[in-house]
């Protein structure tokens, strides 16, 4: 009797602060740390986690937050697909979504991906046309021929057409953005002030999906 007295106790005690951190509120919520898309994007693989991230090359910020971005990347989790994803709403952005499906086909994404944001952000060449991509890309193991199948090869050509159209779906008007599942669309502002921050959400909501499955 004294022992089931004891544990009756135990349970009381313990009810009051499980009932606490279930009322909790959560850390972040939509519509002020992120934004929960109206109509949820389709995702590469339905079987993993998608984290998205939207870029452009020539965005000072997206170059500042790839150290961010790589040393998260490093440390994903099995379940969590990372993309990433060119955005454009001009000319000069399709061009560079071009070269990045170009570098994408040619297997060389590691190798280029780094030496386009940085000639475009630290050495000023903005790699506007097809012939100043062609000698990035020459510099770096790809000959003018090999560039000049890939970038203008259909498979590129179409690659950007769906990405353009998924752009829409995504309602992004930024970058760097990140998409979560395509269902959730975070970026950094007032309650969202740091690169670091934005990938803090992203997490949580990783987190998110993962109780929700």
């Amino acid at each position: 009797m004294h022992k089931q007295i004891k544990q009756l106790l135990a349970v009381l005690l313990l009810a009051p602060l499980a009932f606490s951190v279930l009322a909790q509120p959560e850390r972040y919520v939509a519509g002020t740390h992120y934004v929960v898309l109206p109509t949820p994007v389709k995702t590469n693989n339905p079987e993993k986690i998608e984290v998205v991230e939207v870029f452009w090359y020539g965005c000072n910020h997206c170059f500042r937050f790839e150290p961010l971005l790589e040393n998260w990347e490093a440390s994903i989790p099995a379940d969590v697909d990372f993309v990433r994803f060119p955005g454009m709403w001009n000319d000069l952005m399709k061009i560079h979504a071009q070269a990045f499906f170009a570098a994408e086909a040619l297997g060389k994404i590691a190798e280029l991906h780094g030496p386009i944001f940085e000639a475009i952000n630290v050495q000023g060449n903005r790699l506007q046309n097809e012939q100043q991509l062609s000698a990035l890309f020459t510099q770096h193991g790809v000959t003018a021929e090999e560039f000049s199948s890939a970038f203008n090869s259909f498979a590129v050509r179409t690659k950007v057409n769906q990405a353009e159209a998924k752009m829409r779906e995504y309602q992004v008007r930024s970058t760097p953005n990140m998409i979560v599942n395509g269902k959730y669309l975070i970026s950094t502002g007032n309650a969202v002030p740091t690169q670091q921050e934005m990938l803090e959400v992203v997490n949580f909501l990783v987190e998110k999906e993962r109780s929700s499955s």
